[in-house]
């Protein structure tokens, strides 16, 4: 019997919550302004990332942080993280676990480095350094909105929790991994672009980009813009797509985060708002905030951090501080389980796609390490910055 897709389970879902009356009007209304230009922004920056590859730019950061590195696996280590945090701020923790983790695993193995330090610390920092832009993640364009309605810019909220949940990330794979970056390589760099224009191009883009996002440039038209851009210039140089044109855009990832929406909405209109309203509690005190956080790690990876964040997100009756702590605990707590971030299940697929066998223990104990003390960390920084 053939399996149904996921994304045609999402569809469906989501016209039967709606047909139904299930979920209100209203409430469907207001959830598809809140979250279709999300997925406009997802789609447009996805399709950035597609032509970035392309273009041959992930594939050349990596071999220039190999030239930095001069041999030593400690160096190239270091700048494989510093690639991933620049990745994740400017691009998305998806685009970070899509498609610079088959290019870290690649660099490794070239390098005649074991594989899994560098595809472990790119998963991690793909979660808990996804708290810089509201960009970085999709729960934190969710929240955008909510704090620019209590006037609090999210740079000025955030920035401290994820500048410690960074730290606290790099400090533990450090230590944890000090053996193995010990000692030199041989480098077997990548080769030269094959279209050094439109890499210049690409550059100048994520550059622009990133930019752009940080002095507050609306997501969606910006991301599409960029991705229109990248599109017109790569066809220009009569350069083939690094995919099928119908792949370019994860539409059926698309569906499926639709899908997730609606229906915890749903939920959330029959009686699920109150329950996690009574676990997340109320106040903004160091314990109320440590409180939020934990209650959003558990949930995120009980379910998946998109729609922990959704249903949790009432419960904090627009308080900024407590938006912030949810954003930490869905944000970098999703460490633990293989589905508690979308970032998580694109790495591991990516991983098997490369031929690298990552057990499911592996990632729980990583997670196990990280997330605890990175999660009550950032909450803590959040609260002495305010």
């Amino acid at each position: 019997m053939r399996r149904v897709p996921w994304w045609l389970v999402a569809v469906l879902a989501t016209v039967l919550v709606v047909a139904t009356g299930w979920l209100p009007h209203d409430d469907a209304v207001e959830l598809a302004e809140r979250t279709l230009p999300i997925l406009a922004f997802v789609a447009g920056l996805t399709v950035v990332a597609e032509m970035c590859a392309g273009a041959g730019l992930f594939e050349q950061a990596a071999g220039l942080a190999a030239r930095l590195a001069r041999n030593r696996r400690w160096a190239l280590w270091s700048l494989v993280v510093m690639l991933a945090i620049l990745s994740t701020t400017v691009l998305s923790l998806d685009t970070t676990a899509v498609l610079l983790t088959p290019v870290v695993i690649a660099l490794a193995r070239r390098t005649h480095t074991p594989p899994l330090p560098f595809a472990m610390a790119v998963l991690a920092l793909a979660n808990t350094a996804s708290l810089v832009l509201p960009v970085s993640n999709l729960t934190n364009l969710l929240a955008d909105h909510v704090l620019e309605e209590a006037g609090v810019g999210y740079l000025g909220l955030m920035w401290a929790p994820a500048l410690v949940a960074i730290v606290v990330t790099v400090a533990a794979l450090a230590l944890r991994d000090r053996r193995v970056l010990r000692g030199s390589f041989d480098p077997n760099l990548p080769r030269r672009p094959r279209d050094k224009p439109l890499l210049l191009v690409s550059a100048v883009t994520v550059i622009v980009l990133g930019v752009a996002f940080a002095l507050g440039a609306p997501t969606a038209p910006t991301a599409i813009a960029a991705a229109v851009v990248l599109l017109f210039v790569t066809l220009a140089r009569h350069q083939k797509l690094p995919v099928r044109a119908r792949e370019l855009v994860p539409w059926r990832t698309l569906l499926v985060v639709l899908g997730l929406f609606a229906v915890v909405e749903t939920l959330h209109s029959h009686g699920l708002g109150t329950l996690l309203a009574d676990a997340s509690g109320t106040g903004h005190g160091a314990t109320d905030l440590l409180r939020v956080a934990g209650v959003g790690a558990l949930a995120a990876n009980g379910l998946n951090n998109l729609p922990a964040y959704l249903a949790l997100e009432p419960a904090m009756g627009g308080d900024p501080l407590r938006v912030g702590a949810l954003l930490i605990g869905t944000g970098v707590g999703p460490l633990v389980t293989p589905w508690g971030s979308l970032a998580t299940v694109l790495w591991w697929q990516r991983c098997r796609t490369v031929m690298l066998d990552v057990p499911t223990g592996t990632i729980v104990r990583q997670g196990l390490l990280l997330a605890p003390v990175a999660v009550v960390l950032s909450t803590l920084a959040l609260v002495a910055t305010h």
